[in-house]
């Protein structure tokens, strides 16, 4: 136990984990959890670093599924290759576990690389684990196979993100899909993983129905399978609703832009709203940065015309609007970024507050919900809005 990760407690606020459970006050020892509310009391007198959590809500600290954590892009050359993640990057944004991923590149971009910076990010204090794999199918590994780099590589959670749908994907046919998910599932079994199968969609007619037509042919269920971005058009975001009503899990991007609102993205915001009205439950939906990966629009012939990058705020952000704008109560909207991709990634001491947890917390300001403190693995990293452990080239 490091001296920056001894003993905490944070005062005052109100808590959500993500349900409700009113104003009490919080102790971590370590990396953990240890007491909530009345059997804090008695350690008042102690010489304990404190956090004033007045006028706030603590929270759990967000889980990001998928990010970009070596930069991503190169749709249009070299130079359009996006920079990698930073710490304050994370931090500012309130995201204290993310899973990195390679996209369309996976050539200049490679899985010792991201693996490397998993490893990296963990030693400056947050908790980063990996995909393997990319769009492209056969997949590329770290060792000989998918499910070789799920059990023998403690950071490998699943496989990913594996593109369909998209100009961009290998078009990989349902016999590969199938093979490549069976291994994945094997894999995480015989680890004790999520073995998940994270999916690219593209805008792309077929949409969804690859993983339907591995489904129907195969004994696999729906849920092996985490498609993103199915907040890309309105068609799409229709075939996810039908995907989640035959009992699979849809994951929306956060990271937008105006340009690419206009050209049929839908916000979080709106999404959410739309698959509950569906009657799909808040359970079966989670939220994604796409953090640091390009974010491209092609024109009608796939030429790129434009590109920006995705945000590691975009979760607070979403979160601001989901409860600020369009009036959700805090603890659903606190779902799709915390307790919900931690039961889907099979993290069990992630994305809740609760005693033996791990001390992943944020301190949000109730008017406005800014950032106020940020705590990850027990450890202070943003204090009073300004960060306060920085990485090595922060």
């Amino acid at each position: 136990m490091s001296a920056d990760t001894m003993m905490l407690v944070i005062d005052g606020g109100e808590i959500f984990a993500p349900q409700p459970l009113g104003e009490l006050s919080i102790l971590t020892a370590g990396e953990r959890v240890a007491a909530l509310g009345a059997d804090v009391a008695g350690l008042r007198g102690l010489p304990l670093e404190r956090l004033c959590a007045d006028d706030c809500y603590v929270v759990p600290g967000f889980v990001d599924g998928l990010t970009h954590i070596t930069g991503g892009g190169g749709e249009g050359g070299f130079a359009t290759r996006t920079p990698e993640m930073r710490l304050t990057d994370a931090v500012l944004g309130g995201v204290t576990t993310m899973v990195g991923a390679l996209g369309t590149d996976a050539i200049t971009q490679t899985l010792p690389a991201l693996l490397a910076k998993a490893r990296a990010l963990e030693s400056e204090g947050l908790t980063c684990y990996c995909y393997t794999g990319s769009y492209q199918v056969p997949v590329r590994t770290l060792l000989s196979t998918v499910q070789e780099d799920i059990v023998l590589v403690d950071r490998f959670v699943g496989v990913g993100e594996v593109a369909i749908s998209d100009h961009r994907s290998s078009h990989p046919s349902c016999h590969e899909l199938t093979r490549l998910a069976s291994e994945a599932r094997v894999g995480g079994m015989l680890a004790g993983k999520a073995g998940i199968v994270m999916i690219h969609t593209g805008d792309a007619d077929t949409r969804l129905t690859p993983l339907l037509d591995v489904v129907r042919q195969s004994a696999l269920p729906l849920t092996q399978f985490w498609p993103t971005h199915i907040n890309r058009s309105s068609d799409l975001l229709q075939a996810g609703i039908d995907f989640a009503q035959k009992g699979g899990v849809i994951d929306f991007t956060a990271s937008t832009t105006p340009d690419l609102i206009a050209a049929g993205d839908i916000p979080c915001v709106q999404a959410l709203s739309a698959v509950l009205e569906a009657g799909v439950s808040v359970e079966q939906v989670t939220f994604t940065t796409d953090g640091h990966a390009s974010l491209p629009r092609f024109d009608a012939q796939g030429q790129l015309i434009g590109l920006q990058i995705g945000r590691m705020d975009s979760l607070l952000t979403t979160l601001r609007q989901c409860v600020l704008e369009a009036g959700f109560a805090l603890g659903t909207a606190l779902l799709p970024i915390t307790q919900n991709p931690a039961e889907r990634l099979k993290l069990p001491r992630k994305g809740r507050l609760a005693v033996g947890a791990d001390a992943d917390l944020l301190v949000l300001e109730k008017r406005t919900l800014a950032l106020r403190h940020v705590v990850a693995r027990g450890r202070v990293m943003l204090r009073d809005g300004l960060p306060v452990c920085r990485g090595y080239f922060d």
